[in-house]
């Protein structure tokens, strides 16, 4: 991607960022998919509309547990110039425009079920970032509550590290925002938990009624003015693991509507998990789409199609 002298500011695995005056930013999800911290070669297409789609559903509908940071999602709001002629040719579908944060340095991690990370931790220790749970759990289960269990942001090429409360009180305290109400480290920490956990709980009940089970969730919170706002995706299947409530059988990992499908073709591959990785052959892009577009359809109600026609998530 050719950089925009003054407004890129960075590219993530999924996303490209870029600065929109002193106060708001342009995030624009991209096709590519990452697995095993490696950006593959093949893009899906389409992905970066679908988790861009499946954000706004969800921003739209959780306006009353916590603001978040969208402002807009009409291309014709970004001033020419920000991005390069290719990316504003094709932002339709795919772009947030957003206000600008203070990052909390933490991934908001809730778990409703045992799985991941998560499931191995458990084994070791018979708890979950420091949460206890009960003996006997399987693999998949669904635990009591919803738990949260907090992990670090790591540089690129490095894995997040489950965290514990406490660590994250401390990993929060380093953004040094005291004022605006947002009280110590300690309160603002229990702020970001009961909102995840709310956040959680609106959103499995959501999943449940259209046969899908939110296994666990990742989001990303920041502040504005010293008030506490939801940002960058959420409820994605790139920040979610959602299950099919039809085929759910605890005791062993379940199939996802994510990129488990491309991980479990790069597990018979020969190759060391490190950049580029291989091309993706046709059917494996394709059912990683079909699998993209089966989840936004069924979290939405909406058709997929309708979107990439109209940039309108509605049923």
């Amino acid at each position: 991607m050719t950089a925009v002298p003054g407004t890129y500011i960075r590219s993530g695995k999924v996303r490209d960022l870029y600065a929109v005056g002193d106060d708001r930013l342009l995030l624009v999800a991209s096709d590519r998919l990452s697995a095993f911290d490696v950006v593959l070669p093949t893009p899906i297409p389409d992905k970066g509309r679908v988790l861009t789609g499946v954000s706004r559903y969800w921003f739209e509908v959780t306006r009353d547990l916590v603001p978040n940071h969208v402002i807009g999602t009409d291309p014709a709001a970004v001033p020419p110039g920000t991005v390069p002629p290719e990316v504003e040719a094709d932002l339709r579908g795919r772009m947030l425009l957003c206000r600008r944060a203070t990052v909390l340095p933490v991934e908001v991690v809730v778990r409703g079920y045992l799985s991941g990370s998560g499931w191995k931790e458990y084994q070791a220790s018979r708890a979950v970032c420091g949460v206890a749970l009960p003996a006997g759990l399987r693999e998949s289960d669904r635990l009591p509550e919803p738990i949260l269990t907090p992990a670090t942001k790591a540089e690129a090429g490095a894995h997040d590290e489950n965290i514990d409360f406490q660590t994250m009180i401390r990993e929060i305290e380093r953004v040094a925002v005291r004022d605006g109400g947002v009280g110590s480290p300690r309160d603002l920490a229990e702020r970001v938990r009961d909102v995840a956990i709310a956040l959680y709980r609106r959103a499995a009940a959501t999943c449940e009624s259209v046969g899908l089970i939110l296994a666990d969730t990742k989001f990303e919170m920041g502040l504005v003015d010293g008030e506490l706002i939801l940002i960058d995706e959420v409820l994605t299947p790139d920040s979610s693991r959602f299950w099919d409530a039809g085929t759910y059988a605890p005791g062993g990992p379940q199939a996802s509507f994510d990129k488990q499908f491309v991980r479990d073709w790069l597990e018979g591959q020969e190759w060391g998990k490190t950049a580029p990785g291989p091309e993706l052959p046709p059917d494996v892009v394709a059912g990683t789409r079909d699998r993209y577009v089966q989840a936004y359809e069924r979290i939405t109600g909406a058709s997929f199609d309708r979107y990439l026609e109209t940039d309108v998530v509605a049923r």
